[in-house]
């Protein structure tokens, strides 16, 4: 009674806000392993029907489930007691990620931009071997995978295309000096953006490249210091590892019909699935499926050209009709739909109508900066050289001035 009268003589506390358990929830991320399909992987992780199938339901909404490439990352959450799965995420490529969300007895999915910080890389060196060897093993690179780095080299060799064979007129002391993108994503992971500038000095000569996007472009180009495009209005080829296997001719044994025929294009053998890329920059006008081309895609360009990309496995992401795209997008990968007898490209080029030789063409120089952008192109051009390093020193340059001192040719 006592304790009970103590109670009854303390000044009053007040209601506590209840305290609430926090939902136990268990992260768990696995990979697609080659060889299997997002389907397998969430019944491995056991999820069963009708969760399955619903799950399955709601992220074709968003994407193909049977296209996820090997090595792609799924992270799932688990929540509650007895266990549940709850959520679900994605990363269907390198820019964007499925969500989905348990909404009652079904999902809920949402595709989300992968958020990224962007800051500048700058890096300088010189040829010893090859500029594949010479930009990989940059310092300044380490902390980008092995991949992106295979990037750079194979960016700088597209920009610089029309000015120099890399694996024929590289000399060793010829050096490189470039600045690009970095972005970082909320997970940690780096990769490569934009190519700003970039410079090569090879055997004396010197050649120049500064990104730049005039206004009302949906895509920007590379330019040298006068305000050329250092690009032809076309790539020389759609396909980067590929060999030719039919060439445009009038008379060509058709291996399917079996009876001779004019083959107006040039075909490139090469793996299923490798990225087709469209030759120069313009808007999709047709995406079809034909008896003959099988699944198709034509783009229109500037100055009466067009070019068709036949026989694809599938269409790349934002290539619907009346999409622009840029010179070197990735516009759909090598399948052998339609009359082919294995995986190739069958490409074309047409000129007002009428079908050329895309290996004969004389292909038309790239656009210069136009007028009303110069003063803004001349601002830009200038912050962009500013950013580049500073020259390393050729070890070739080094022993000659060293022979030259011990000549009595130097001071």
């Amino acid at each position: 009674m006592l304790a009970l009268t103590a109670c009854e003589r303390t000044p009053e506390a007040g209601l506590l806000e209840p305290v609430h358990a926090r939902v136990p929830e268990r992260v768990e991320v696995r990979e697609i392993s080659p060889g299997t399909t997002f389907g397998q992987l969430l019944w491995a992780a056991g999820l069963e029907s009708p969760d399955h199938h619903n799950l399955l339901l709601a992220f074709g909404e968003q994407a193909n489930p049977r296209r996820m490439r090997s090595g792609t990352e799924v992270r799932m959450r688990w929540r509650g007691d007895p266990e549940r799965l709850a959520r679900v995420e994605v990363d269907v490529d390198r820019d964007h990620a499925v969500h989905l969300e348990r909404a009652g007895n079904g999902w809920r999915s949402s595709t989300h931009t992968v958020s990224t910080t962007t800051d500048t890389i700058l890096a300088a060196g010189e040829i010893r071997s090859s500029l594949w060897s010479a930009v990989v093993s940059l310092v300044e690179l380490q902390s980008l995978p092995s991949t992106d780095r295979d990037r750079i080299v194979a960016r700088l060799d597209r920009v610089f295309q029309w000015q120099i064979d890399f694996s024929r007129q590289l000399r060793v002391g010829d050096s490189f000096r470039f600045a690009f993108e970095r972005e970082r994503r909320p997970d940690g992971s780096m990769r490569t953006g934009q190519l700003l500038a970039a410079e090569l000095v090879n055997q004396g000569r010197t050649l120049n490249a500064i990104w730049f996007r005039p206004d009302g472009e949906d895509f920007g180009d590379w330019y040298d210091l006068e305000g050329q495009s250092v690009r032809r209005a076309f790539l020389k080829k759609p396909l980067r590892l590929a060999y030719i296997s039919s060439r445009f001719t009038n008379r060509r044994f058709h291996p399917i019909l079996r009876t001779w025929r004019a083959h107006r294009g040039v075909d490139y053998a090469a793996r299923s699935g490798s990225p087709v890329e469209v030759t120069g920059k313009g808007v999709v006008v047709r995406r079809e499926v034909g008896k003959s081309y099988g699944r198709f895609i034509d783009v229109r360009h500037a100055n009466g050209y067009l070019t068709r990309y036949a026989h694809l496995r599938g269409w790349a992401r934002g290539t619907a009709v009346g999409s622009s795209v840029a010179q070197g997008q990735v516009i759909g990968y090598v399948g052998m739909t339609g009359m082919a007898t294995g995986p190739h490209l069958h490409y074309e080029m047409h000129r007002n109508g009428r079908r050329i030789d895309p290996l004969a063409v004389d292909l038309p120089a790239g656009d210069s900066v136009p007028a009303a952008d110069r003063a803004r192109w001349r601002r830009e051009r200038e912050e962009r050289r500013n950013l580049l390093p500073g020259m390393i020193a050729s070890e070739t340059f080094r022993i000659q001035q060293a022979a030259a001192g011990r000549t009595g040719g130097g001071r």
